[in-house]
Formats: C-alpha cells, sequence, structure tokens
C-alpha cells in the first residue's frame, strides 16, 4: 500500500532577499490532518517559509508541493490554501456575515449555498448569532474567529497562520490556543503555524520545526524537542535550561563520567558518538533539579552551593544555587506546605542539587 503524499512538501527550499539568505535548504513533509508550527525568534526565516507555502513569495531554489503536485509555480489564488494574519485583515465596513461570505461571492458559489457554509463556519469558531454584528463591536477573540471563520468556510487543503494570537492579551492567549486546536481536529485540515512563543507551539503541535537564521535546526514531536533538544539554541529557546560545562573523563558499562569545570563530577548515560576526553555540555531542565540538605542516596549527581535567590511565582518556586566557581543553577520546585514536606529554605544556606542521570541531555556542540 502506497502511503499518502505530504500536505505541504518543501524540498531544499532556498529564499535570497538582495544576496541574504533568508532561506537555507529547507526540507518539510507535513503530513495531512497535521498541526505543524515553525517556530523561531524574529527573522529566522519562519514567515518567508509560510509566505512561499502561501504563494505570497517565490523561492530562489527549491520545491513546494501540495497533496503530490508542485505549486512553487502557482499563482497565490490557484493554490487551495488559506492564510489567517495577525492583524486578521477584516474588512471593518462589512458584517461578520459579509465578511465570511466574501471569499464565495468571488468564487460565484450559489447565494443559497453561501448562507449554509457561513452559519455552518460561525457554529465551528462558536460565534453563532453574530453575522450581522460589524468587526469592531466584537472583542480581540471574536474577531480572530471571524478571521479563522472566513478561511476555513473556503474549505482549504491547508490553512496557514502567521502569529494570529499575537494582538490578544495573555489569558485571551491561552484560551485561544486550545480553541484552535479543538478546532484543527474537528475540521481535520492541516495547521501551519508561525510562532515565536516556544509554550504556544508546545501546547498546540503535533510537531515543530525550530528555525534559526534560515535553517530548520530540529524538527520532532513537542516533548521530544523539550526533553532532547539537538542544539544548544534549541534547548535554550524551548523553556528554561541550565547548561554545564565538561568533559568525558570515562566510559564504562552504559554510562559516561563527565568533569564537570571547576565543580565536580556528574554520571550521564552513554550516548554514541561520546569518547574520553570529549568536551561536552550538559543541558538540564530547572524542574530536574531537586534541592535538599544533603546528598540523595537515590541520586549519583550532587553539588553543593550556596543558595542565592528564591523567587516565588506562585505555583513554583525558582532557587537560584551559587557555586564556588561562579556557576548559578537555577532549580524550579512546585510549592507544597510543610504538611505535604514542603520546605522552608533561606537565602545564603549551604545545599545540595541533586538529579537523576537521565535527566541530563548531553550536547556535543
Amino acid at each position: 500500500m502506497n502511503e499518502l503524499p505530504a500536505a505541504v512538501e518543501l524540498v531544499d527550499v532556498w529564499k535570497r532577499f538582495a544576496g541574504q539568505e533568508a532561506v537555507q535548504g529547507v526540507n518539510l513533509a507535513i503530513a495531512e490532518g497535521e498541526f505543524f508550527s515553525l517556530l523561531g525568534p524574529s527573522g529566522c526565516g519562519k514567515t518567508t517559509t509560510l509566505r512561499m507555502i502561501a504563494g505570497f513569495e517565490q523561492p530562489s531554489q527549491g520545491v513546494i508541493r501540495l497533496l503530490g503536485e508542485a505549486i512553487h509555480d502557482t499563482p497565490p489564488h490557484r493554490r487551495n490554501i488559506n492564510m489567517v494574519f495577525q492583524n486578521y485583515a477584516l474588512f471593518p465596513h462589512l458584517s461578520v456575515f459579509e465578511n465570511i461570505a466574501f471569499g464565495l461571492r468571488a468564487k460565484r458559489v450559489p447565494r443559497t449555498e453561501i448562507r449554509k457554509r457561513v452559519l455552518e463556519s460561525l457554529e465551528m469558531v462558536r460565534l453563532p448569532g453574530l453575522e450581522d454584528r460589524k468587526p469592531a463591536q466584537l472583542s480581540g477573540g471574536q474577531q480572530q474567529r471571524v478571521a479563522l471563520a472566513r478561511a476555513l468556510v473556503n474549505r482549504p487543503a491547508v490553512l496557514l497562520l502567521d502569529e494570529p494570537l499575537g494582538a490578544l492579551d495573555q489569558k485571551l492567549r491561552k484560551e485561544m490556543q486550545l480553541e484552535l486546536k479543538r478546532l484543527q481536529r474537528e475540521v481535520g485540515i492541516t495547521f501551519v503555524y508561525v510562532t515565536h512563543d516556544q509554550e504556544e507551539a508546545l501546547t498546540m503541535s503535533d510537531r515543530i520545526a525550530v528555525m534559526n537564521q534560515g535553517r530548520v535546526l530540529q524538527m520532532a514531536e513537542p516533548r521530544q524537542i523539550y526533553d532532547n533538544p539537538a542544539t544548544r539554541f534549541v534547548a535554550d529557546f524551548i523553556g528554561t535550561t541550565n547548561f554545564i560545562a565538561g568533559w568525558v573523563s570515562s566510559i564504562e558499562r552504559g554510562m559516561a563520567t563527565v568533569e564537570l569545570d571547576g565543580l565536580g563530577t556528574a554520571c550521564v548515560p552513554d550516548q554514541a558518538g561520546l569518547v574520553a576526553g570529549q568536551p561536552v555540555t550538559l543541558a538540564i531542565r530547572p524542574e530536574r533539579l531537586r534541592l535538599a540538605n544533603a546528598p540523595s542516596p537515590d541520586q549519583p549527581n550532587h553539588l553543593a552551593g550556596v543558595l542565592e535567590e528564591i523567587i516565588f511565582v506562585g505555583n513554583d518556586t525558582q532557587y537560584l544555587l551559587r557555586f564556588g566557581n561562579g556557576t548559578r543553577l537555577l532549580i524550579r520546585e512546585q510549592n507544597r506546605s510543610p504538611a505535604e514536606g514542603g520546605t522552608d529554605y533561606r537565602a545564603g544556606q549551604t545545599l545540595y542539587v541533586n538529579w537523576s542521570p537521565a535527566s541530563s541531555n548531553v550536547l556535543l556542540e
């Protein structure tokens, strides 16, 4: 049985502007029905990549396919793709109904079919009964839903979303993240989503491509990217990470011993390519570290340091531990009451940070 073609495929795609390479050799295969995110800082090439899929930019080199058909030379209006922008681009003088119907009228869809599909789209985005309002009479979240309904009413094969939640406040953004994911699952359309917000990408995506300087550095499921970042940039960009430099002193029975510069040693799982004497960097998430008054008998890795700062952030508390060589580690622990086994540390205390070998991600770059 032959595999179905990818909904969107980019093969060795490059884009140059005035001699500058904005996108460099990007290869992507996005499955039908997938929620796929392009994630990275401003200027990394993610929006340029999206615009090439939409047809608003032409690749300098490479092939772009939609459902197996090459489209990189096809005009935007002839691609079965719709796009939602950050500013929504609603017509202020038209009603919600007419905004959503605009594309259907341009295609000369019969009037009865237009009404049926517009009302279905409003139900889909949970805005029934608002078809006669103007955009100015809607909240930011409602305007965003109208923009989504306008894109979905055309029944595209792929929906492109360019930072569509960027204009919303934080609380509404979180609500709309869940709504977007629900909507994508219900309609089954492939979503290609551009964002610089790592939490947003982790929350909604089936897979993420992390980009920097025009290249895809890692493409994987959210948990894989968070737990096993491929590079220091990915580890640093996705969430918060502690980095400790060192070198491999020995490898034995599937475990490597790493000499940490000026701190001591740590055990990490052996992985392909590790050799004695090799410089490495350990990347450890703050929530994988544990503070204690003494070394843990259950954890082979432990370092003693001075508690420099305590930061209460509601559900969690963050602790900054300083070591003799100037290194600082951030530890994040969920808050618990003393009755639940919570602790009451004070700045200036000497404490131990403990962690398991599996909590260290070894970076070779």
